[in-house]
């Protein structure tokens, strides 16, 4: 059974995200704060995704996002705001969130994102491996069997989505993909979202594998187009 948290304050609201997921074949595990989620993730190791409201009180879904990170856990993340500007979802998206949803939704597009990223956490756990199971690209080291990424030997934590982008780039070394082509890649055609999830995720690769971020050399951009790895 797919197994999927809701955290949501707003009794209504959480209630119709529920029917909505049972109605498309998912478990839910309901949390109506912050507290209550990271509790329920304790005792449920099987939830495999997240729907995080953001406006809580106490922790709120950014922080429990944050923590579910540092966790290690292998959890799809998706976060719910009820507010259209820009720095919610980016804040979201760099704290480790895989999409979000701004409120109010329609039940085709909340369980279109959740069936989209659920698709590729399962493809990540069963996915075929190149025989040799590793892309090297000094000082890096891509570990398609156990999806680890290592630059000098060292471990970097990455999401599956950025395990996913990184993946896509380090096998098209010194190819520029376009920004449409890397959503298309590693969301899906299907997915509902704006582009923009692609700029985020790359700052967020960039933080962690760039010597200076703001002087990328690895991940570089092809101005109005996408961006490129440089082998």
């Amino acid at each position: 059974m797919r197994k999927v948290l809701v955290l949501e304050d707003e009794d209504s609201i959480r209630s119709f995200v529920v029917l909505n997921l049972q109605r498309a074949g998912y478990q839910t595990v309901e949390a109506s704060s912050g507290e209550d989620a990271l509790e329920l993730m304790k005792q449920n190791p099987d939830i495999r995704l997240a729907l995080l409201d953001v406006m809580l009180p106490g922790i709120d879904g950014f922080e429990v996002c944050r923590r579910i990170r540092a966790s290690g856990k292998r959890v799809g993340i998706i976060m719910l705001t009820a507010r259209s500007q820009e720095m919610d979802k980016v804040t979201g998206l760099m704290t480790g969130a895989d999409d979000y949803v701004t409120k109010p939704f329609s039940p085709a597009e909340l369980t279109a994102r959740v069936d989209a990223l659920y698709r590729r956490i399962g493809d990540s756990d069963t996915a075929a491996t190149p025989r040799s199971g590793e892309i090297s690209s000094p000082p890096f080291l891509l570990n398609t069997r156990n999806r680890t990424l290592e630059k000098n030997g060292q471990r970097i934590k990455l999401t599956q989505v950025e395990y996913t982008v990184m993946k896509l780039l380090m096998e098209n070394p010194g190819k520029a993909l376009s920004r449409e082509e890397i959503l298309e890649a590693v969301w899906g055609r299907d997915y509902y979202g704006e582009v923009k999830i692609v700029d985020v995720n790359i700052r967020r690769l960039r933080l962690k594998v760039e010597d200076d971020p703001t002087t990328p050399t690895y991940i570089t951009t092809v101005w109005g187009y996408g961006y490129k790895w440089e082998a």
